[in-house]
């Protein structure tokens, strides 16, 4: 089904970063590659959207390993020529300086259009504002955000773009917010609480972790020195964010509506912020992938035509160990087993759990029955996401040829790998992974799962039969007990089911890959995703503005509910607790 542009809502999607293409390196991980996947899918299905991002100078990192095993950071200069100029320019202010902000165009990659604002081009005094992605100082990162939000704003205005819905994707936004209400207040002469209630109704929001890391707080003074008031007052800005100024708090206050990234996380995040008051309710859209980018064509052949799916997976796996043996030079089996984990270096991920007891796993290790490929980055200045790489990079040198550490992560060595590897592990801390689509990407190559239940795995695999579940939760022990539960259930379950199915039960093992595909490949798409939008965020938000249905404070209903294209109940403020 395709979108008609004068019947839909019009879309202005606001995000830090966005992963459309290795060419294009303006990503740090999941939440901008995310947002790309979301761009393609508009395209595809022909949706009234636009991007709003920036054009990082400097990408988020390329990081490489020293040799004491421990990552390192360049920042090279990237050609960003291929990126479009629309000749537009805008103008905010930043902390005590008139800021001038160049627009730029993306469509080339499949996606939607992608506004990129940048202040680092010849003669620009600013260009630190949009050097690199969270890098700097909390000065640059208010500044960058500022940018985001008040200066993507200014530019839909410039360029004249129509919208009906500011989306923000994750808090970084929230200054669009400000500057939606500082336009109401200036140029229709409402006051301050008459333009906050106004533009809740234009406003939704996505939140994407529960983790404190991604719901940043600054201090009143240091907004205050940035400008980032924007013309309203302290008072008034605490009454968005509180003191400090939460920019999850403010989005949740700004929004209309608000979604989590999958059911659980939805739960997670109704607690996480069951006391602030006057919030917008959170629902949950599963996030998706957008297929065509991540799934290998020849399986995707196979599967619909019903045929055999392990020769195009050797193709693949062949693919990945080659890129290893050319940036390594290690000389995996094509044969034996592979598992694959590539995530951001995050201590609650776990990268290296499976390694804390090793002896289990040893002899597997020695006779070359088990191989395992890791890569991810680390922030910069996340000295204890660097020191779980270093651990991992130690594993590579200890057991070489059957342990891989694959260095400076992106979206190219993600593909290879969730293509590529026969399994597919993942253990975090159950409820920190909001979603996780690296685990999306590989069941549609058909690439089995093996996984703590939390994110999107709990609406996804079924144990035994698309993958396999580490039931964590089966049996409540103390908490700091929790690691050592995962890893003998980790273990157990690699060692009593995936080896042996593997090695003793080929034909199970195809039937589990088919059915992971079946499984995913359109649930946990972004075309899902996108529908899924629009049929119970976006036309729900418009039909509050018109007065037909509009969460309250009370969470009384205004209006009978009433169901939509795809039959979805619509929610009601109160009256909504899943997804």
């Amino acid at each position: 089904m395709k979108y008609n542009d004068n019947a839909s809502p019009h879309i202005a999607y606001f995000c830090m970063e966005y992963g459309l293409d290795p060419k294009l390196p303006i990503y740090a991980g999941g939440l901008g590659v995310l947002a790309g996947d979301y761009l393609k899918a508009a395209r595809d299905l022909g949706a009234p959207v636009v991007g709003i991002g920036i054009l990082w100078n400097k990408d988020y990192t390329e990081q490489f390993i020293g040799k004491d095993g421990y990552p390192y950071d360049t920042y090279p200069d990237y050609d960003f020529s291929a990126v479009k100029d629309t000749g537009v320019t805008i103008n905010l202010r930043v902390r005590g300086a008139d800021v001038t902000c160049k627009v730029h165009m993306v469509d080339q990659f499949g996606n939607a259009p992608l506004y990129l604002l940048d202040t680092n081009f010849p003669g620009s005094p600013h260009g630190w504002m949009t050097k690199a992605l969270y890098g700097g100082v909390a000065q640059d990162r208010v500044a960058a955000e500022m940018i985001l939000g008040i200066g993507g704003i200014k530019a839909l205005r410039a360029m004249g773009i129509e919208v009906d819905i500011y989306h923000f994707n994750e808090g970084h936004a929230v200054f669009a917010g400000v500057e939606l209400i500082r336009e109401k207040m200036h140029d229709h002469n409402m006051s301050f609480h008459d333009a906050w209630k106004a533009i809740q109704k234009e406003v939704v929001f996505t939140t994407h972790t529960p983790v404190q890391a991604g719901n940043e707080a600054w201090s009143h003074d240091l907004l205050q020195h940035m400008e980032a008031y924007n013309g309203l007052t302290y008072e008034q800005m605490r009454e968005l964010g509180d003191d400090p100024f939460n920019m999850t708090i403010a989005a949740l206050r700004l929004a209309n509506l608000a979604n989590a990234v999958s059911k659980l996380h939805g739960q997670t995040a109704r607690n996480m912020w069951s006391n602030v008051y006057e919030t917008a309710p959170i629902i949950s859209v599963t996030n998706g992938i957008h297929v065509d980018t991540w799934q290998d064509e020849g399986i995707r052949q196979a599967f619909e035509a019903g045929e055999d799916l392990w020769q195009p997976h050797q193709n693949c796996k062949n693919q990945l160990i080659d890129y290893i043996r050319k940036y390594t030079g290690a000389q995996m089996n094509s044969d034996a087993l592979l598992i694959g984990f590539a995530r951001r270096a995050a201590p609650y991920k776990r990268s290296e759990l499976i390694f804390r007891d090793v002896e289990v796993i040893e002899p597997l290790l020695r006779e070359g029955r088990m191989q395992l490929v890791f890569s991810g980055k680390a922030h910069p200045n996340d000295t204890l996401g660097k020191e779980i790489i270093q651990r991992l990079v130690n594993m590579d040198r200890k057991y070489k040829d059957t342990v891989i550490f694959l260095e400076n992560y992106n979206m190219e060595i993600a593909r290879l790998l969730v293509r590529g590897c026969d399994v597919w592990l993942n253990n975090p801390r159950r409820p920190l992974e909001a979603s996780g689509t690296s685990g999306m990407k590989a069941a549609v190559n058909g690439v089995l799962n093996v996984s703590v239940v939390d994110g999107w795995v709990a609406e996804g695999p079924q144990h035994g039969v698309s993958g396999w579940l580490l039931c964590s939760v089966c049996s409540r022990m103390q908490q700091e007990n929790e690691d050592e539960r995962d890893l003998r259930v980790l273990h157990n379950v690699l060692l009593s089911e995936v080896v042996p199915t593997y090695y003793n039960n080929r034909s199970r093992w195809h039937n589990m890959m088919r059915a992971s595909i079946d499984m995913s490949h359109y649930q946990f798409s972004s075309h899902r995703m996108l529908r899924e939008y629009y049929d119970v965020v976006y036309h729900k938000t418009m039909l509050c503005r018109e007065k037909q249905i509009c969460p309250t404070p009370s969470g009384e209903e205004q209006a009978p509910q009433n169901k939509i294209s795809t039959g979805f109940p619509l929610p009601l403020r109160g009256s909504w607790t899943g997804g």
